[in-house]
Parts: C-alpha cells; structure tokens; sequence
C-alpha cells in the first residue's frame, strides 16, 4: 500500500504512545516522539517503509503549526509584560545561543555547529509548559504571564532563525545573502499585509456569506499552505509564509473561527511532524552516549535557568517570579525540533549531534513537571536566609490596620469582594504581587499591599494579627497553601476564607484549617441552575431540596464528620428557606383599607410583613395598626408556602 499503509502505522503508533503519555501525566507529544522511535528504522518490528514520505508530509505539519500560531498571535497578550517579553526574550535568546556556542566549542565541535547548539538550546517548550501550569494551577499568575510572554517571543523567533541560520553554511560568510534574504523577507511581508489587509478579508466574507462550513475550511488551508508555497517560490522559508499568513488572517473577523478549524489539520500533520523526529532518534546512540546526553541536559538546565531568573529579576520581577521562570522555562522545546530538522538538511549539524540534542529534548521535558513543582518549597527556603524585598503600601489608613479584612489576592473575585467592602465601610486592605493589577487596585481608591501573601513579613505588614478575617481569593494551588500555612502560624485563630478550584484542593484547605472553602465555577453554575428552575415555575421548596443535595455531594466529603456537615446544612437550610418578596396589593384586593391586625396575616399565613413601600417611602416593620391600601409594595418574609397563603390571602394573581 506504500505511503497509506504508512501513515496507517504511523497513526495508530501515535495513539497509542499518545495514551502512554496521557496515563503518565506527560505531554502528548513525548509519546508521539516514543511511537516514531518504535516504528522508525532502528528498532525493527513494524517499521514504516517510506520515512521520507512521512517527512515530507511532516512539513505541511510544521507549516500549519506556525500558521496556527500566527493567527494565536496577538499584541494585546503581551501588553501586561511586554517588556521584559519584547526586550528581555530576545537578550535570553542572543545569551543563550553564546552559551551554547561555548559549550560546542569545549566539546571541540567547529564554530557552525556551536552556533546551532546554541539556537537549538535558546527555545523553550510552549506545549509542555502550559500543560505542566495548568496541572499545578499557576496559569494565571504573574509568573505564568511572563513565561508565556517570553514563549510568544520565542516562537516567534523560531521564523527569523530558520531564515537567519542557514545562511551561515555557505562557503564564504557573505553579508550581501543575508541581507538579500531580509529585503526579500521584507519585501514579502509588506505584499502580504497589503494582500491581507484588501483582499484575504473580501475572500473571506464572501465564503462565509455562502455559509458552508467545509469551504470556509478549504478557504483557510488554502490559505495558509498557499501563501507558504508562495514564499517558499520567492526563495524563503515555507513554514514563515505560512505563519505571516496566519498573522494577518488574525486580524480579521474570521480569526476564532479559522483556528477552531484548522486546529484539527493542525493536530493531525503536527502528530507526523513528532513522530517523524522519533523515527530519527536511536535508541542505540542513547545507551552509547548516555553520559554525553546526562552532560548536556545539567548544562542547558543550569546555565538556562540562571540567565532566564537573572534577566526576570533585571527587568524588576522580584520575590517568586525569577525562580519560577527560571525553572520553568529550562528545558529545550518542540520548535528546537523543527529548527534542528533544518540544521539536518542543510548538513549544518551532524546526525550525531542531532540524535545528542533530541535526546536532551526528550529528557528536559520529562523533566519540566518535577523540577517547576519545585518553585514553592525552594522558595521557601530561600527567603529564610535572604534579604527582604522592600513592600510598597498604598493608600493604607493613617491610624493603622485593625479590626480589618485581608484579601490575598487582586483578581477578579478579589475585587468584587473589595468593592462590597469599600461600600459598606468594612476595613480591609488588598495584598497583591502582580503591578499592574496594583495599578488597578489603586486607581479603584482600595488599600493595597504590593508584596507576596505567603511570606511572613508581607502578612505581618497587612495586619495579620489584628485581622478579623482574612479571604484567600488567587486560585494559585502553590501560593494559597503558603499563605495558609503562613497564616496559621502567625494567628491560629484567624478566621480563613479560601477559594478552591477543585476537589482536591479544597480537601486539603479545609484539613490544614481554613474555615471555609468556596468553588467559584460550582457555586455559578448551581446559581445559573437556580434561576433556570425558577423560570421554569419548579416549585421553590424542590429547588433548595435540589440544591442542598447537591451541595451536599460537593462539601460533605471535606468535614470530619458527617454530622458536623449536616448541621450546617440544616443552619443554612433554613435561613435560606426564608424569603423577602415584595408584593403589590391589588385594587379589589380584600386587604386594602384593612390594618394588617385586622387581616391577623401571622395567625392565617404564617408570614410576617416587614416593609412597607407607599408613594415611594419606605415604612420598615410597620406596626399592627398601620392599615394597607391599594398599590402598597409589601415586604413579606417567610417560607415559600406561607408567601404563597399571602399571595391568596390577598388575592394577587
């Protein structure tokens, strides 16, 4: 069957080390790269027959992963560190290929492929850092921010390098190619805009009007390998046209749209893309130079952290956020991969040294999970011996902090809960990390705190010992087990308030005293349910019954007891079984005229009025004298059946 019979093999590989990995708790991608070693040509077994097919397929892989990218790519994600994202990555990337020319060049390998080494090393995985935050629950904080900035950055150089790079194998060093290569690159980019900006946005909304989906499909491939068989014919790289392609569909309407689509052609070719380098990794040169691969995985470990923490820390990142970036940005990523194909097929880089930088790949990968899981607890130590970082304190009250709330955190539930308290008068101040959502804290006139709630100094500056409460609300699972367990030891008695994101976490909240534990996604989505039942007209005495059970199934597991859950259920049970429903009194309503002891409402409904609405005054707990007349919004308190006795008593419909 030739190349079928091969993409056959190559797919049901792909599935099954792709399960592998999955079991494993490991990017898709390492088991993909373990097929292509098991189906390649240095293990025998079932072995593809054609493995330049599969590369070449393999391209069109690479190509739609760059045009997925360019229509991912945004500058407004980069706005909060684009700094450090736009300046910083590129000083990273010029650091950390001269560190890798440094190590080739004591391994005694010539000048060009020490150049190489360093480029290859230069780029960090975007694929298994994002996996590797959102298992551990840090997507979303200041230092996931600034990883992702400087991997946008990185992928984004991965284009220039593969324009750049090759330039360097010619015979004789010649400024003029490389020069030529960026005035044609240029040259192409402005025709592209012009193109992008006139005609690919007129295409596109004439094939959506037709509204066919598998057209608008056709249209986007069409476009992205199109455009990148263009530039390949202008004499540039096919993988850059079709990632400058995607940048400007990006800017169209039609952007959301044409990455949900193309995402699965993505996927698909992207698969023979990692298979294809697997298939290229023997695993005899790994047991032959293990101590050489060993070697350059703690090099490009260490040197790699150290310049990625060093420059963090330079552009004014301070506490947490240098160690968190420098381990997790340490290892080398997918896009070394489609660099290093380049290197291979431009004889700029021996198969050897190929097989030594995969397998260095593979390795720091692995590896990405256990050493980023360590960012808490070496903090920790670390700021026992270290100098303490100044705080900045903003807009604090002069008399001090006392008898006040503290919020961990400046996100979005923090700043709902910030602003009920600044409305009510309540006292509290704000402890936040991240600058500009200090800014933001600022300009809304709230007391803030810039510092990190899980170290001792900052929770003793926001006032933790003479708190009366204290809400945790980053969703950070490193950060609010810290702040806990820094709480608990400066003021057991401190009332806690956290926020979880799953089941786990909450258990081990609750078990390591927080008092109680809120699922935000949970509680929305029971409250959605809520009000869909209560439009539906589901009686209100079934619906709480739904809801406690519910409740019930989530929050029981984290008590001691199931009697101490139980009695707060019932607690709450009925206070929540009381309502306050405000009810027009009807002109041939029988209550009009009548004072509310003449109606005895208590001894016949069992609900209490408590207000009283008349010509826009509110009269609260009206006496029993006091007579109702047509048109008086009534607040009435009590149990769902008792307001329904009302409503019939006075005869609302």
């Amino acid at each position: 069957m030739g190349i079928a019979a091969d993409i056959a093999i190559v797919v049901v590989a792909a599935l099954l080390g792709g399960l592998v990995a999955q079991r494993l708790g490991q990017p898709l991608i390492l088991g993909y790269i373990l097929a292509g070693v098991l189906v390649g040509p240095h293990t025998g077994g079932i072995t593809v027959s054609d493995a330049h097919g599969i590369e070449l397929l393999a391209e069109i892989g690479v190509a739609l992963l760059l045009f997925a990218i360019g229509l991912e790519f945004s500058f407004k994600e980069l706005r909060p560190v684009r700094r450090i994202a736009l300046l910083g990555t590129p000083i990273q990337l010029v650091l950390t290929i001269a560190y890798g020319y440094a190590i080739g060049r004591w391994w005694g390998w010539p000048w060009l492929p020490s150049v190489w080494l360093g480029a290859l090393i230069s780029l960090s995985s975007t694929m298994v850092l994002l996996k590797t935050l959102m298992g551990q629950g840090r997507l979303g904080s200041l230092s996931s921010r600034v990883m992702i900035g400087m991997l946008i950055v990185q992928d984004l150089a991965v284009v220039p390098l593969m324009i750049v790079l090759p330039q360097l194998n010619q015979p004789v060093f010649d400024l003029s190619r490389l020069a030529w290569a960026t005035v044609k690159a240029a040259c192409f980019l402005a025709l592209m805009v012009l193109a992008g900006t006139r005609l690919i946005p007129h295409l596109m909304a004439r094939i959506a009007d037709w509204n066919s989906r598998e057209l608008f499909l056709l249209a986007v491939t069409a476009i992205g390998l199109g455009v990148g068989y263009a530039t390949y014919l202008f004499g540039l790289s096919f993988a850059f046209g079709a990632f400058v392609a995607g940048m400007v569909l990006g800017e169209s309407d039609y952007s959301h749209q044409a990455l949900s689509d193309v995402i699965p052609l993505r996927d698909l070719f992207g698969l023979l893309f990692f298979v294809s380098v697997g298939m290229l990794l023997d695993p005899a040169f790994l047991l032959a130079n293990w101590p050489a691969v060993l070697l350059l995985v703690v090099l490009v470990s260490l040197g790699k952290g150290l310049i990625l923490g060093g420059l963090t820390r330079l552009f004014g990142y301070g506490n947490v956020a240098p160690l968190a970036v420098g381990l997790g940005l340490f290892q080398i990523g997918e896009f070394s991969f489609v660099l290093a194909r380049v290197g291979l097929s431009t004889q700029s880089i021996t198969p050897e040294a190929f097989s030594l930088v995969l397998c260095a790949t593979i390795a720091t990968m692995l590896l990405t999970p256990l050493v980023s899981g360590l960012t808490a607890p070496l903090y920790v130590l670390f700021r026992r011996w270290s100098p303490r970082e100044p705080m900045q304190t903003i807009q604090l009250p002069r008399t001090g902090l006392r008898d006040h709330v503290i919020i961990a955190g400046s996100g979005r539930v923090g700043r709902h809960v910030a602003l009920v308290l600044q409305r009510l008068g309540q006292g509290f101040v704000v402890v936040e990390l991240d600058p500009r959502r200090v800014e933001q804290a600022k300009a809304a006139g709230f007391p803030v705190l810039y510092g990190d709630a899980s170290q001792e100094v900052v929770l003793r500056a926001a006032g933790l010992e003479h708190a009366r409460l204290l809400l945790i609300t980053a969703p950070v699972v490193a950060s609010a087990r810290l702040i806990v367990y820094q709480a608990r030891r400066l003021n057991p008695a401190l009332p806690i308030v956290a926020r979880a994101e799953g089941l786990e976490q909450m258990r081990w909240l609750r078990d390591h005293g927080v008092d109680e534990v809120v699922q935000p996604e949970f509680e929305a989505g029971l409250e959605i349910t809520r009000q869909a039942l209560i439009r539906l007209r589901v009686p209100l005495a079934q619906i709480q019954r739904f809801t406690d059970a519910v409740r019930q199934e989530l929050y029981a597991p984290l008590y001691q007891t199931p009697g101490e859950y139980h009695t707060l259920a019932q607690l709450q049970h009925a206070a929540s079984q009381l309502e306050l429903t405000w009810l027009e009194i009807p002109p041939p309503s029988p209550c009009a005229g009548r004072s509310i002891q003449e109606l005895a409402i208590r001894t016949r409904t069992g609900a209490s009025v408590v207000g009283l609405i008349r010509s826009g005054v509110l009269y609260p707990n009206p006496t029993a004298d006091h007579r109702l007349a047509a048109g008086d919004l009534v607040g009435v308190l009590g149990t769902a059946e008792q307001l329904v006795a009302f409503q019939s008593l006075a005869q609302i419909p």
